[in-house]
């Protein structure tokens, strides 16, 4: 886990995506989709760190999937660094963020309050 890239605008967790080993996150211009990606554009205009600062429940861009949804909400509830440290311990945990391509164990759910459960115990 590489904490300092931390949790993107949308709600993804840079700290372990696969790809940082050639992108230093969501805040840096080197990220793949920073000029199209609608959640930064939309939370740079409100001067807010990300979506889960906002006060909208909102799906737009990244947010009509459950991951970056569920994360966003996680935060707004318990904190970004109470996100940090659930991931860091499921990580330790054998959780994977991407197991085949971007697709992980975090994935896997219909229900935005299981994945946050899941978030917090690290067990379905």
């Amino acid at each position: 886990m590489k904490r300092e890239l931390g949790i993107a605008r949308c709600g993804l967790a840079c700290c372990l995506c696969s790809e940082n080993e050639k992108c230093n996150g969501c805040y840096s211009d080197n990220c793949p989709d920073y000029t199209q990606c609608e959640n930064r554009k939309c939370s740079m205009e409100k001067e807010l760190p990300g979506c889960y600062a906002c006060e909208m429940d909102c799906k737009r861009g990244l947010l009509n999937k459950i991951k970056p949804y569920g994360f966003t909400l996680f935060i707004k509830r318990y904190g970004i660094e109470n996100l940090l440290d659930c991931l860091e311990e499921n990580e330790k945990r054998g959780i994977l963020y991407h197991r085949k391509g971007i697709i992980g164990d975090y994935d896997d759910f219909d229900d935005v309050e299981k994945l946050i459960e899941f978030i917090k115990t690290g067990k379905r």
